[in-house]
């Protein structure tokens, strides 16, 4: 039993080489499956996931149910996966390559045309994210684009935004300045 646990059944080189090709598989379908994938995890998303991990955990593991390969896979993901995180952030033209570039679906408070389709998107997922970015609805949308990470950035039009403590404190000093004025005022007529 001991045995079987610790010693790994496979050459560690081939068990590294299995995982970086099973990552490396799972990055280009990924990749090829869109942005709208990573937008937000469905039901579906999630039985997808899920069933996309067992099946490919016979592809990383092979013949080995040892601990110490399990932690030999584990530990290659963790290294490969993070290699590749600091490289995409060096270089922007690999990110492009592989995240891809944000696409526009909504630009001065219209759709832009067949992309949603192109994303998959529909168009009740664009209007929740327009509602919790505090907007109204697709005609207040200066600018929605849909980022290679699968936020959905909306940029809402100028009049359509919330006021921010800055417009607020300027409209409360604004009213100081008036109320000061209407006092000097009515001074001024109280003596004459």
């Amino acid at each position: 039993m001991w045995h079987d646990l610790v010693v790994v059944q496979i050459p560690i080189v081939e068990k590294i080489l299995r995982t970086i090709a099973v990552y490396a598989l799972l990055l280009v379908l990924f990749r090829l499956a869109g942005k709208r994938g990573l937008a937000g995890l469905n039901t579906f998303d999630m039985v997808v996931v899920f069933l996309l991990s067992n099946v490919v955990q016979n592809a990383i593991i092979g013949n080995d149910n040892s601990l110490v390969g399990g932690a030999i896979g584990a530990v290659t993901l963790i290294v490969v996966n993070s290699g590749v995180t600091r490289w995409l952030a060096r270089d922007p033209r690999a990110a492009r390559l592989l995240e891809g570039s944000p696409t526009t679906v909504v630009r001065d408070g219209r759709l832009v045309p067949g992309a949603l389709r192109e994303l998959a998107l529909r168009p009740s997922e664009l209007e929740h994210a327009i509602r919790v970015q505090n907007g109204d609805d697709v005609s207040g949308v200066a600018r929605a684009r849909l980022e290679p990470d699968g936020q959905l950035l909306v940029t809402l039009k100028a009049a359509e935004q919330s006021a921010t403590r800055g417009d607020v404190e300027e409209l409360r000093q604004r009213l100081e300045s008036i109320e000061r004025l209407l006092a000097a005022l009515t001074e001024q007529r109280g003596r004459s």
